[in-house]
């Protein structure tokens, strides 16, 4: 795609960037937006009626409905601006996990990030719920049987990720959140690999609560959504206390904003959130759908291309795939692959990923990662293999 000089650090610097699933560059617009916020048009927002209080909230709520539209959410109301997708998971655990009773059951999957494992252990041990988990096959997929299985009438939620971090895997969430209902289920998706990537219609999904990050959508850091539908939302607890989240207060009681402003305590992160609007425009103007096909031209191309790299093998071998290759190299450890590739240039992900059962499930502790964005090119691909060819021979490799 034709839009690498819109990301300045792109356009101008040296390194080859590969690890978009980690955080994605900024294009200049969200980068303007902020600055023009905080240079010229910085006031507080819900809290005054002078003129740049106004303009801040009237720019902020334009901003939830942005969101609304990227999302395709009935209402501006259902969205929540966190500060990330990790706050968004945690925020549903303590508010709706709270009206969970004893016994009751969460499904999770084996493929998660830990932002979507370790909030729900912690409801399950405070509140002793029933923690399940859907097995992964070899190929990187979900067992659907085995998850039909797991549902019962005591099933209250379901939260799996769209798209894996590891395995790039896309998951059948339209199917899952089906059979979930059919319990009486909700379902929480973690879009956080999958709202920059690809066309997200929470409706046509149905999905009760979907998650993303801004960082990871070519927007700010520590912000992020979550949406949720506003029946929920209205029955949910606050998360947190303070200011703007009330409607009255005295020393005996204090009443409650109706959503979204009943989870949003304390002054926000109000140029973050206008980052995100910026970045979301951005990513609506480019086309979600080419966008798609884009990344899966790059992810075919560079996985046929890896496949003849002696000892290397693919984690993850699922028929529908985001644009995320994680990889290992017989006798190679990846952290030593990652600081030789980054002397060349190369930016790429190392580690476990923040989702260790999911590499367990492919005998490994750490893995090396690749990942694509609008900026990355055919080309650096290219450079790329040669690039990890000469790593490889440097450090006298032997694929046996």
């Amino acid at each position: 795609m034709n839009c690498r000089d819109d990301f300045p650090l792109i356009k101008h610097h040296a390194c080859i960037y590969l690890d978009s699933a980690a955080t994605a560059q900024k294009p200049l617009c969200v980068i303007e937006a902020m600055r023009q916020f905080y240079a010229e048009e910085y006031g507080t927002v819900h809290r005054a009626i002078y003129f740049l209080a106004s303009k801040a909230t009237e720019r902020y709520s334009l901003a939830r409905i942005v969101v609304q539209k990227f999302l395709h959410a009935a209402s501006s109301n259902e969205i929540i601006f966190t500060k990330g997708t990790t706050e968004g998971i945690n925020l549903v655990a303590a508010s709706f996990g709270s009206l969970l009773a004893e016994g009751d059951e969460i499904i999770i999957s084996e493929m998660e990030h830990h932002s979507n494992i370790v909030p729900w252990q912690l409801l399950a041990e405070r509140n002793k719920l029933v923690l399940k988990v859907i097995p992964m096959d070899e190929r990187g997929e979900l067992v659907l049987e085995e998850y039909k299985k797991l549902l019962t009438t005591r099933t209250k939620l379901v939260a799996v990720g769209h798209i894996s971090n590891v395995t790039g895997t896309v998951n059948p969430v339209e199917e899952i959140i089906q059979l979930a209902h059919a319990y009486g289920a909700k379902v929480l998706i973690d879009g956080a690999q999958s709202a920059p990537h690809m066309r997200v219609d929470v409706q046509a999904m149905d999905a009760d609560f979907f998650v993303f990050s801004g960082h990871k959508a070519f927007g700010p850091t520590g912000v992020g959504v979550l949406y949720g539908k506003l029946e929920l939302l209205q029955a949910m607890p606050p998360y947190q206390g303070g200011g703007d989240m009330i409607t009255t207060v005295t020393l005996q009681k204090t009443t409650y904003q109706m959503p979204p402003l009943r989870f949003e305590a304390g002054t926000p992160m109000i140029a973050e959130v206008m980052g995100l609007a910026a970045a979301l425009e951005y990513l609506n103007a480019l086309d979600l759908d080419k966008i798609c096909a884009w990344e899966k031209a790059l992810l075919e191309y560079a996985t046929e291309r890896l496949l003849f790299i002696p000892g290397l093998r693919i984690l993850g071998t699922a028929s529908k795939k985001g644009a995320i290759i994680t990889f290992v190299i017989n006798g190679v450890h990846p952290l030593d692959l990652g600081t030789l590739l980054d002397a060349k240039g190369f930016a790429i992900r190392t580690g476990h990923l923040c989702a260790q059962p999911a590499l367990r499930k492919f005998g490994v502790e750490t893995a090396a990662r690749i990942s694509f964005a609008p900026y990355n090119t055919f080309a650096e691909i290219d450079l790329f293999i040669s690039a990890l060819k000469e790593t490889l021979l440097q450090i006298g490799h032997n694929s046996g």
